[in-house]
């Protein structure tokens, strides 16, 4: 029993370190080649997993020989941009100024009612309002709609609205994240006396403060 929960760390660990250094995406963001990848990677650790009696390295060295080729890959096709077409293939325009690409359809055996479907959940329920839908390598659909159906932006109305800056979490269930702090050139005395202004002696009475993307700080007390 020992030795099945020690290889089991062991395989787990090494297909934790493998996908975490092929980099963060969604399932729907990876090319075919990544998910046939991690497919297969998942295949290789189970089955050391469930037999013992096959040599632990028989499970590791595949693992690793995949991510290296995945590696190897990832840096093909961002070198070469015909390589990426090859590798990654290319978007395909499904709508364009209105009109469904039929034959781009039929090519991709992807139906009218999967497209309704995907342009709905991007909010866009008549298709004479979009000026292109693309299908990106993931499988995502891109929307953009005419100009004239576009939401109204401040710079349209000629209004420059001031930048936002990235919103700093500094508190977490109590807990202060110095790290921050120090990204931002403030300190924990100026942390706790913005708490203090408002009747706030501890930093644990606090589930979550922050900066927010004005700048001003922003916070929640714990209930209990």
């Amino acid at each position: 029993m020992i030795l099945v929960i020690i290889r089991t760390l062991i395989l787990y660990l090494t297909t934790v370190v493998a996908l975490r250094v092929m980099g963060k995406k969604q399932i729907g963001q990876l090319q075919p080649y990544e998910l046939v990848v991690i497919i297969m990677i998942a295949e290789l650790a189970a089955i050391p997993m469930q037999n013992t009696d096959i040599p632990l390295i028989n499970g590791i060295i595949p693992i690793f020989i995949l991510f290296a080729s995945e590696i190897t890959l990832s840096y093909i096709s961002l070198k070469s941009e015909t390589a990426r077409g090859i590798i990654c293939g290319k978007p395909s325009i499904l709508i364009k100024n209105s009109e469904i690409m039929e034959d781009e359809l039929r090519r991709l055996r992807y139906n009218i009612n999967d497209l309704l479907e995907q342009l709905r959940q991007k909010n866009v329920n008549n298709i004479s309002d979009v000026a292109y839908a693309i299908l990106e390598n993931g499988g995502q659909l891109s929307v953009i709609l005419k100009s004239q159906n576009r939401p109204l932006q401040p710079r349209d109305m000629n209004i420059f609205t001031p930048p936002e800056l990235l919103p700093i979490t500094l508190i977490i269930d109590g807990s202060v994240i110095k790290e921050n702090l120090n990204k931002i050139d403030l300190s924990l005395d100026w942390l706790k006396g913005e708490l203090e202004k408002d009747g706030i002696k501890d930093v644990k009475q606090v589930l979550f403060a922050c900066l927010n993307s004005q700048g001003d700080l922003f916070y929640q007390s714990k209930s209990s």
